[in-house]
């Protein structure tokens, strides 16, 4: 059972809104370490505070929990902007320490290298009418509040968690087409920027997959799917699901570590270091560059 990553990536936590677990995110963190913690965008859900979400506790734990894991473990994090947390624009690029908060960026690893950005650039792409963006988080908030209702009723009766917006998005056709243009479409941007793979959020759809020769990875969402990529230190990405952890299994295996020292029959062999550096390296000063 494998808790030590070289990269982990989430992205859609919407911290301040009813639908964010937050708790489950924590908890998450607090099991699983890693070297690098990239947050791809929608971390904090602008909009929504902006209107009827607030700040609960809960939500600033999560970013307790991020600075333990710089304090306690050294973990490199990325926070990549997103469209819901679009406010970030005012400050970055901007790096305080291990704390490094960008618009997108170029990660290298094992021979590779993949574009990491939210993905609502695409939307740009496609539409340029930033008032639709705002029409279908209007109409997914409104199911993320009857999917509660529906959910509240199924445990009543000793049904598993049914989640109402991913089975709508996949039976309207519109939605399903822009899920495959959306993913082809950043497919070939990876493609026109000499990457291997693309890694974004953005469709609270979590996927791994490959489009014409192009790696597509896509971290899901902490509302519904609560799903995270991961990264080891062969360079193999894997997506985990919040549902099928087994945390007793884990704890054992994390206090087994601690009361077995078998320091002198374990050789060590180093690891190929991370390469980071923005697109934009004009924008970013030569002590931000990785």
């Amino acid at each position: 059972m494998e808790t030590h990553f070289k990269t982990i990536v989430v992205s859609d936590v919407h911290l301040g809104t009813k639908g964010s677990k937050a708790k489950e995110i924590a908890r998450f963190l607090k099991q699983y370490t890693c070297e690098n913690l990239i947050l791809n965008g929608d971390i904090i859900d602008g909009w929504q505070l902006k209107k009827s979400g607030s700040w609960k506790r809960k939500h600033t734990r999560f970013f307790n929990r991020i600075l333990k894991m710089i304090e306690n473990h050294n973990t490199k994090v990325f926070y990549l902007r997103g469209n819901h947390d679009d406010f970030l624009d005012q400050i970055l690029p901007i790096q305080i320490g291990n704390l490094s908060i960008l618009t997108d960026m170029i990660y290298e690893s094992n021979g590779k290298k993949y574009f990491i950005a939210h993905g609502d650039v695409f939307d740009s792409i496609t539409t340029n009418l930033r008032w639709i963006a705002y029409l279908g988080d209007v109409g997914y908030t409104f199911l993320l509040w009857l999917n509660r209702l529906v959910n509240h009723y199924r445990r009543k009766s000793g049904l598993p968690y049914f989640s109402l917006s991913q089975y709508v998005k996949g039976k309207v056709k519109s939605a399903v087409s822009y899920v495959d243009q959306y993913e082809e479409e950043l497919a070939k941007m990876a493609r026109s920027k000499g990457c291997d793979g693309i890694i974004c959020g953005h469709i609270h759809k979590a996927e791994t997959r490959i489009i014409d020769g192009i790696e597509y990875l896509n971290s899901g969402d902490w509302v519904e799917t609560m799903s995270a990529l991961a990264e080891d230190h062969a360079g193999n990405w894997q997506l985990i699901y919040y549902s099928e952890i087994n945390f007793k299994d884990i704890q054992k295996k994390s206090h087994f570590d601690e009361i077995i020292d078998d320091s002198d029959s374990v050789s060590i062999i180093p690891l190929r270091s991370v390469s980071f550096e923005s697109p934009k390296d004009d924008l970013i000063p030569p002590s931000m560059r990785f």
